[in-house]
């Protein structure tokens, strides 16, 4: 999977649990924050491995 994908998958998920937030579905919302945040990284350090 391209590097535009995983960041089109993970701002999906980041909107969708605004979404979600916006209409009271807090345990979802968080959920798809928690994973948004935690893909966000993984996809941030596997850059930085890749450039040293």
């Amino acid at each position: 999977m391209s590097d535009l994908y995983k960041d089109i998958l993970t701002g999906a998920m980041f909107v969708f649990g605004l979404f979600g937030f916006i209409s009271g579905e807090f345990i979802i919302s968080s959920t798809l924050f928690a994973t948004a945040a935690i893909a966000s990284n993984i996809n941030i350090n596997r850059k930085m491995a890749k450039d040293v």
